[in-house]
């Protein structure tokens, strides 16, 4: 048990440095974005948005991937598809229970629904920040516009 524990966080460290480059990417993005946020448009601000959505979504895959390796180096699973899908439910929180691990490693599946808690939940975070700040400065343009066309 105290094996799973430290090799679970382990991989939860290896998937928090994951997300936290992975932000640094968003961050670089959503800046080199810039003139498309600062315009009139709502939809090159949505695109943008959806820019940054997609390259959250990649990250938390990318996790995924990373405690499906370790399940299938565990000897849990044969077939990387089989623990990539039993990786997401676990990561998601679903818990279909149609893959169950081993009792040996079973604890790792509890411990990788946390990290995913964590990591969505970063990801909502960052993906509401970028939102609000789109929206906020799209709408700076537009009242702008509007008060130049009004002199």
């Amino acid at each position: 048990m105290l094996s799973n524990l430290l090799m679970g966080l382990v991989v939860m460290g290896i998937g928090l440095i994951t997300q936290s480059l992975l932000l640094l990417v968003v961050l670089r993005y959503y800046k080199a974005q810039k003139a498309k946020v600062n315009s009139k448009s709502f939809l090159a601000s949505a695109l943008v948005i959806n820019g940054v959505m997609t390259l959250l979504v990649l990250g938390n895959l990318g996790q995924i991937g990373i405690w499906a390796l370790v399940f299938q180096y565990l000897g849990e699973f044969t077939e990387f598809q089989e623990a990539f899908y039993h990786s997401m439910v676990n990561f998601a929180t679903l818990g279909y229970g149609d893959f169950v691990m081993s009792a040996e490693h079973k604890l790792l599946g509890p411990l990788e629904a946390i990290n995913g808690v964590l990591m969505i939940g970063m990801s909502t975070a960052v993906l509401m920040t970028v939102f609000q700040d789109a929206y906020r400065k799209t709408l700076l343009v537009r009242q702008g516009d509007d008060a130049h066309e009004e002199l």
